[in-house]
């Protein structure tokens, strides 16, 4: 696993053993981040279930200027230290150790992309409650990326977020969604 482009090209990362975090390959992390792309530049980005911080890594090293990564399970916190110091992106990135989505109360925004790749055996009623304790975060343009196993079929989003479209890369799906425009006057 690496940084894959930006200022941390090629810098190995490392994860925790086990199957508690799986890790986005590098095709659906070079997916991810060429439809991205354009929004990058000065994003504040907020990496949910961060795992080994490796999709705010790529982040920040590809122009966002800081990360939020908030993760709970303390090997991967560790895992997320040791990537840091590899990368040397300390200075762009904040690291919230704690349970999703009491935690999100510490974090400030707004967050222009949010990236989210819960655990397997989170349901979609869990998934859902997450997110809509993100919607307060999300700047008017915000971009929030899930990424899922694709048996785990769509996800349900809550009020203020609109689907814009899944992709499926093997035996992952990317769900894309992005702030609902503001109610015009007229249509109340």
């Amino acid at each position: 696993m690496r940084i894959i482009a930006g200022s941390a090209k090629g810098r190995r990362l490392v994860a925790p053993r086990g199957d508690r975090v799986r890790p986005t390959t590098d095709r659906v992390k070079e997916a991810l981040f060429s439809s991205l792309q354009t929004r990058l530049h000065t994003a504040a980005v907020l990496d949910l279930f961060a795992g080994s911080g490796a999709l705010g890594l790529e982040a920040v090293s590809r122009g966002a200027t800081h990360a939020v990564l908030v993760e709970r399970w303390p090997k991967a916190l560790q895992a997320i230290a040791t990537n840091l110091e590899a990368t040397g992106l300390h200075d762009r990135v904040t690291v919230v150790a704690g349970e999703i989505p009491r935690t999100l109360t510490d974090v400030s925004g707004p967050f222009d992309i949010v990236l989210a790749d819960p655990p397997y055996e989170m349901g979609g009623d869990a998934l859902t409650s997450v997110l809509a304790a993100v919607v307060p975060l999300l700047s008017d343009d915000a971009v929030v990326v899930v990424e899922r196993n694709r048996r785990d079929g769509p996800v349900t989003w809550p009020d203020g977020v609109v689907p814009q479209r899944s992709r499926q890369y093997g035996d992952t799906t990317l769900h894309v969604a992005t702030v609902a425009p503001p109610a015009v006057q007229g249509d109340q």
